[in-house]
């Protein structure tokens, strides 16, 4: 039965019943549909406006339609939407004292008030998933302290760094995705209900119990703004999108630090495929997948933009389209979380080669020009001398490591025996000890504080 249908003398049609109906996805708020309604039935006794031996039918129904839909005994069908289906399921359970339920309440306020509960949960599963993931890169950047890598710009080598640089990188990504999601998760804890349809109710209802018993900070001040709301599924989005951003990055270093070209990394066996026609082949395909899954986050919060931009107040049924897009975001970060932390505890460095790299392509030639800045030489004129370096190298076929002490002097004199030490891939890493710096001291201090923050959001 339509909760509506009193109104109306001939039935909706097939295709417009089949067009309107969100029963298939929303279906997904069972859960907080019915813990709503348990909360918003013991307000309703404790401010009398339904009796006491009515709330606890209600309630007992309510928790034994929880248990039957839990146990897959109850399949959830047969309804416009799981706020008709719940409420039915009740009636057809209690009778009378189950249309009660509906009193002082509208489904624009508790639609909104469900689909909160919701996105509050999913933040604490993304938040936890985020964790483990920042555990494994915190982790990896510790056991690889003693190993260097050339750091990029514009995809060529630049500078050797200390190879635990590279996650703790990530790392810190994927923690400000934490503390961005613990943040909109702080925001939108407000709650709607008790915002009626759109001007409140009538009815001496006491906003605050039921606020209580559903953990919101606060109700809403504005009933308008409490059933049309919906920048925090915006937000969700946002959020979901800089995740998807951040995994898309990790993947793409990963796909080129795993090429024949590269070599510094090895996928696991578990996280790859082969060809179906060359046999040889290695394919990072999961990374590739999970690189792919970001336009898809990425239109979910343009689709929810889209709809929300010319909205009227209050309510509109446009906002219907508020969950599938965030069920499909949810449902890909979580699982490219879960899969990404995986696969990076099973990642191989290769060691070797990261060093060799490091040091080729004169990617120590700026500590060439810092060896002659630091012995009073202007910095412009040690950049200059030190171009000219490289030029003879590259026209000799040689190397700044292979170079001796009295050929660096060929060009400054301030060059002392030192400087074949100083151009070493390992010594010009852990030079960089400047706060935030590259070196291994600099990147133990950062593993140190990265997990001094992550404590905040293990539970």
């Amino acid at each position: 039965m339509k909760l509506w249908q009193g109104r109306f003398d001939a039935p909706t049609a097939a295709n417009a019943d089949l067009f309107n109906d969100s029963l298939p996805f929303d279906k997904k708020l069972w859960r907080v549909d019915i813990t709503a309604s348990i909360a918003h039935a013991k307000m309703l006794a404790e401010c009398n406006i339904i009796a006491l031996e009515e709330m606890q039918r209600i309630v007992a129904g309510l928790e034994a339609i929880y248990s039957d839909i839990e146990n897959g005994k109850l399949e959830i069908c047969g309804a416009e939407d799981i706020h008709s289906f719940v409420e039915n399921e009740l009636v057809s359970r209690i009778g009378e004292a189950g249309k009660k339920l509906h009193t002082a309440r509208s489904r624009n306020d508790q639609v909104a008030t469900d689909f909160r509960l919701y996105v509050r949960e999913s933040y604490d599963a993304v938040i936890k998933s985020l964790g483990a993931l920042v555990t494994v890169l915190v982790n990896k950047a510790q056991s690889n302290l003693k190993f260097v890598m050339p750091g990029y710009t514009h995809l060529r080598k630049a500078q050797p760094m200390c190879a635990g640089h590279f996650f703790n990188a990530y790392a810190e990504m994927f923690l400000r995705d934490m503390e961005r999601s613990e943040s909109s998760k702080q925001r939108m804890n407000v709650m709607p209900l008790g915002s009626g349809a759109l001007a409140g109710t009538s009815y001496p209802i006491n906003r605050n119990i039921t606020c209580s018993l559903l953990g919101f900070l606060r109700p809403c001040e504005n009933s308008l703004d409490g059933v049309s709301d919906r920048d925090f599924v915006a937000e969700y989005l946002f959020n979901a999108s800089m995740i998807a951003a951040h995994l898309s990055r990790l993947c793409e270093d990963i796909i080129l630090y795993s090429t024949e070209e590269f070599g510094y990394f090895e996928i696991a066996d578990a996280y790859s495929t082969g060809s179906s026609i060359m046999p040889q082949k290695k394919n990072p395909d999961i990374p590739e997948l999970m690189r792919g899954k970001t336009g898809r986050v990425y239109g979910h919060l343009v689709a929810i933009l889209t709809t929300i931009k010319a909205i009227p107040l209050a309510y509109n049924k446009d906002l219907q389209e508020d969950k599938e897009g965030l069920f499909d975001a949810e449902t890909q970060i979580l699982n490219c979380l879960n899969i990404m932390a995986e696969m990076m505890d099973s990642i191989t460095l290769k060691t070797e080669k990261m060093a060799l790299a490091a040091e080729s392509e004169f990617a120590c030639a700026t500590d060439v020009a810092d060896y002659m800045a630091k012995h009073g030489v202007p910095f412009r004129t040690a950049h200059s001398v030190t171009g000219k370096i490289v030029r003879w190298c590259i026209e000799n076929n040689r190397t700044l490591q292979n170079m001796t002490a009295e050929e660096y002097r060929g060009f400054d004199g301030v060059f002392g025996d030192d400087i074949v030490e100083i151009v070493k891939a390992k010594a010009c890493a852990d030079a960089r000890v400047s706060f935030g710096g590259a070196s291994s001291y600099s990147v133990k201090q950062n593993v140190k504080s990265i997990k001094k923050r992550l404590k905040k959001y293990i539970k």
